[in-house]
């Protein structure tokens, strides 16, 4: 095969893996604005529409996950080259169609393309990137293809609220006379320009791949690829995230089943997916999902760990969204400051985390970072209406900071633990751990959050009085739509929604001080560092990828 040119491929593949990271953020910010774009049911708010919309957002990450480790037996079976142009192309494809969306349904499926391809991009440009350089010059493309992916997160909120507040496109047409129709519906409102800046990349980097890489592949070794296995997770995966979804939902008009009565159906097929694919991983050569290998007390403690700070990271994105849209009710540049100082600190203290392995023990980072962790969490759990916008990003920063710090300590860990010839499988597995506890935060915060936000809908439209008893006694004569009693509603449902998010903020906090233990497991500073072989450096570089 010919020799591509390293460099320009290297190039390529980091604006690949930059597109999936900053796709994971992005969406963060835009989502109240899809909410509100969509409108609630039956006259209710929007933001009654939590619970389904949530699912723009977890259906990516559950095809996220399962695409993670499925494209890396691929890349071994067909080559990497292909593998990333197929996962640009669906990529690009569901960037398109999810900005055409005109349901929260329609949005959700092109977010489960978009997410076949995001998934897929990030395993398969490692493979690539080392099968392109050689052994002293692969550890820093390894490097940079991790550092691209925590910068694509870190810009998310950036170029999420700049998209917003720049693009004014129903403005602009109706200024040339279009008030409706097609044209309005596909380029209306800003919101889904967030998925369209996508396209124009994505079909750029296609062909210079395409032309730049003819006549390259990576070896193909023709594994088996365990599609059993793989439909077991995404079916237990699946039923489990919708079960939690759906706990508090009340049934809708029309409803022939009670939503519980699903929820309950769900968690017991997911019980029962589990149960069979446990069985089988333990009894199968090469498993989709190689429970054996929990067997170890470092790698399964780094799991652990990757797990519950991923649901502490999903809660503090949301969470912060919502308090910054909700509570504060703050436009796109506040959501810029705010998440952007959160992914902005995560991306500073996932490499600081990288020097910091090679002075200080593993447990003594990752405890560092899971306590600033918590600390924040506290501190937001006791924000309301009036805190001032620079406390929140200072905040989220701290949080997104000791986030960070975690990322190296138990990737190293996991990586040490399984040895040199399961670097790839341990860096995925701790990656995947941290989308999945990202799906949950996320699942338990729209359950959560749409049960109380329906109950206080009830308590506002009881009567058509019910809402006297919210405001105070001297506005409680005048009519709903007066503008006194609209300003007191709001700020009524503004501190509300902070007393709800505030419970949610304390309960993470609580459940990621048990992630306390687990990065004590982590050990001191990691024996690959120390080594001096080329084996130990690639092990580097893939955790730092990973």
């Amino acid at each position: 095969m010919e020799r591509p040119p390293s460099r320009l491929l290297l190039a390529v593949l980091s604006v690949g893996v930059f597109l999936a990271g900053l796709e994971l953020m992005i969406t963060a910010v835009a989502l109240p604005s899809i909410i509100q774009s969509f409108g609630g049911s039956s006259g209710a708010p929007a933001i009654t529409e939590l619970r389904r919309a949530s699912w723009i957002i977890n259906g990516y990450l559950l095809v996220y996950v399962v695409a993670m480790p499925l494209a890396g037996r691929l890349a071994d079976a067909w080559g990497a080259r292909r593998l990333f142009l197929f996962a640009l192309l669906a990529f690009t494809i569901g960037s398109f169609l999810a900005g055409l969306g005109q349901s929260i349904e329609e949005l959700v499926a092109a977010r489960l393309i978009q997410a076949l391809g995001g998934g897929t991009i990030v395993p398969v440009a490692t493979a690539a990137a080392a099968h392109l350089f050689e052994r002293d010059v692969r550890p820093r493309a390894l490097g940079v293809i991790g550092a691209l992916t925590f910068l694509g997160m870190a810009a998310g909120p950036f170029v999420g609220a700049a998209v917003l507040d720049a693009v004014h496109t129903e403005t602009v047409l109706n200024s040339a006379g279009v008030y409706g129709g097609p044209l309005v519906a596909m380029l209306a409102p800003a919101w889904r320009w967030v998925f369209y800046v996508n396209v124009p990349i994505g079909i750029v980097v296609l062909a210079i791949t395409w032309a730049a890489s003819a006549g390259w592949d990576t070896p193909h070794h023709g594994r088996r690829i365990d599609w059993l296995g793989a439909v077991l997770f995404s079916a237990f995966l699946a039923a489990a995230l919708i079960a939690i979804t759906l706990l508090g939902a009340r049934p809708a008009a029309g409803d022939a089943i009670d939503p519980l009565v699903v929820s309950a159906g769900l968690a017991v097929a997911a019980i029962a997916t589990g149960a069979v694919m446990v069985a089988r991983s333990r009894r199968s050569e090469d498993p989709f999902l190689d429970l054996r290998l929990f067997r170890d007390r470092v790698f399964s403690s780094a799991t652990f760990l990757s797990l519950v700070t991923g649901y502490a990271f999903a809660t503090a994105i949301i969470g912060g969204a919502v308090f910054v849209d909700r509570v504060l009710y703050g436009g796109p540049d506040d959501q810029r400051l705010a998440l952007g100082a959160l992914a902005g600190a995560t991306a500073v203290g996932a490499l600081a985390s990288g020097f910091l392995v090679r002075v200080a023990s593993l447990r003594m980072v990752s405890v560092v970072g899971v306590l600033a962790s918590v600390a924040a969490l506290l501190a937001m759990s006791g924000w309301s209406s009036g805190v001032p916008l620079p406390q929140v990003a200072g905040v989220l920063a701290l949080f997104g900071l000791g986030f960070g710090l975690t990322v190296t300590p138990r990737s190293a860990a996991a990586v040490e633990a399984l040895g040199r010839r399961a670097f790839g499988v341990a860096s995925a597995t701790v990656t995947v751990a941290r989308m999945i506890g990202m799906a949950l935060g996320l699942a338990i915060l729209a359950a959560y959050g749409s049960t109380t936000i329906d109950r206080l809908y009830d308590r506002v439209n009881a009567s058509p009085d019910a809402y006297k008893q919210l405001i105070p006694p001297e506005l409680r004569n005048r009519e709903l739509h007066d503008g006194l009693v609209v300003e007191a509603l709001e700020n009524w449902a503004s501190s509300e929604a902070a007393r709800i998010l505030d419970g949610v903020f304390l309960a993470t906090a609580a459940v990621t001080l048990i992630a306390i233990p687990s990065a004590l497991a982590l050990g001191d500073r990691p024996r690959m560092l120390a080594r001096d072989d080329s084996d130990a450096r690639d092990a580097a570089g893939i955790t730092l990828a990973g």
